[in-house]
């Protein structure tokens, strides 16, 4: 049986902030960055996402389409798995995974189908992604720039260990860096 992998994608910069990408993000999003980030989408059968990620998306991209063309159809059209335990309902083409999300997410990755990407990173549902082993693969894109203040990535999580697996440099100074949990 093939399993679906869960890649969770990050934007991050130089001094581990990620609550702020609306400051940072916009000025190198368009060649390269744009281009993996639109590949990576359209390579995925699906999203998973935590409450604030998908709230805040549900509320953005239905209104992007025409700025944002394609990828903004993708991101509407795309099936959207969501963890929350406060919302009882969801749109934008989205379901709730119930209470037991550990196992929701595994039966999730049991399905047929292509990859996951999991949106939206730092939240309790990525810490328990993290801490129960079901993201098969990290990218993140480390921004050069340093942001101050602001939340940070795994802020107070225990000591894991990861292989790196891939590199892309791109022009603008964003690095790509793909990490799998390393195997104990």
């Amino acid at each position: 049986m093939t399993v679906r992998k869960i890649i969770e994608q990050a934007v991050i910069t130089l001094d581990g902030q990620i609550s702020t990408p609306q400051n940072w993000l916009p000025t190198r999003w368009a060649g390269e960055f744009e281009q993996l980030s639109r590949d990576l989408l359209f390579s995925v059968d699906a999203l998973l996402y935590g409450r604030v990620s998908y709230e805040n998306h549900a509320e953005v991209w239905p209104t992007m389409e025409e700025a944002f063309g394609d990828y903004a159809v993708r991101m509407n059209t795309i099936p959207k798995h969501v963890a929350s335990r406060t919302l009882t309902e969801v749109k934008w083409n989205a379901t709730l995974l119930g209470d037991d999300v550990l196992d929701a997410v595994r039966k999730l990755k049991e399905q047929p189908g292509g990859d996951i990407l999991k949106v939206g990173t730092g939240g309790s549902f990525s810490r328990t992604l993290l801490e129960h082993g079901l993201v098969d693969e990290y990218l993140f894109w480390l921004f050069p720039v340093i942001a101050g203040s602001g939340e940070r990535l795994y802020d107070g999580i225990d000591t894991t260990d990861f292989d790196l697996i891939d590199v892309k440099r791109l022009t603008n100074g964003v690095l790509g860096l793909t990490y799998v949990p390393t195997a104990r």
